[in-house]
């Protein structure tokens, strides 16, 4: 059992560290990069020209009614299409894609989709061969320090079963592989 202690000093993994202050910037993006979490493509247009850029910040906010959040850049492009249209898209990239979520992540914003196959639903770019998707309706959007969080209605929703997501952790795209919920331990978790 670790001691408690009110000086504003703690080990953590044999370091001593400072309680209270804010950590550099490059050691908050090393402990984010360690959360393991899905990618996708957020996606918007600027008259009939398609733009996107990659997110890794996407919830469920609620069930009833449906909303979910994706968080932008205040600079973003894409950003700015979102709020002037008043709609976007979600891609939830495949395993297949996982070099899609550099390419929408960084570059030049108006060549992101040369090349890539896409589609056009309610007026929003979807790419093809996600694992899921969906068109949203701005609900609201709330600033918050250098980004943007975007509350969205779902209007439109598909998805395969079959097509496994990526997963981004550590900087780097993974594929889902070993426990499977059909392979899971009698009793479940």
């Amino acid at each position: 059992m670790t001691p408690l202690s009110s000086s504003p000093e703690a080990r953590v993994g044999g370091a001593r560290e400072l309680i209270g202050t804010a950590p550099p910037v490059d050691r908050f993006r090393d402990l984010m990069a360690a959360w393991p979490t899905g990618v996708a493509v957020v996606t918007g247009t600027d008259g009939a020209r398609p733009l996107g850029c990659t997110v890794t910040a996407l919830t469920s906010v609620s069930v009833d009614p449906p909303l979910l959040l994706v968080s932008l850049a205040t600079g973003s492009r894409t950003l700015a299409a979102v709020q002037r249209n008043g709609r976007f898209g979600v891609c939830v990239l495949s395993a297949a894609q996982h070099h899609l979520a550099r390419a929408f992540a960084a570059g030049e914003p108006t060549a992101r989709f040369d090349g890539v196959p896409f589609r056009w639903n309610l007026g929003v770019p979807l790419l093809q061969g996600t694992a899921t998707g969906a068109v949203c309706v701005v609900g609201r959007t709330v600033t918050v320090a250098d980004h943007v969080l975007v509350l969205g209605r779902p209007m439109w929703l598909a998805g395969d079963p079959g097509i496994d997501p990526v997963i981004w952790y550590r900087r780097e795209a993974h594929a889902l592989a070993g426990i499977r919920a059909d392979a899971a331990t009698p009793g479940g978790f």
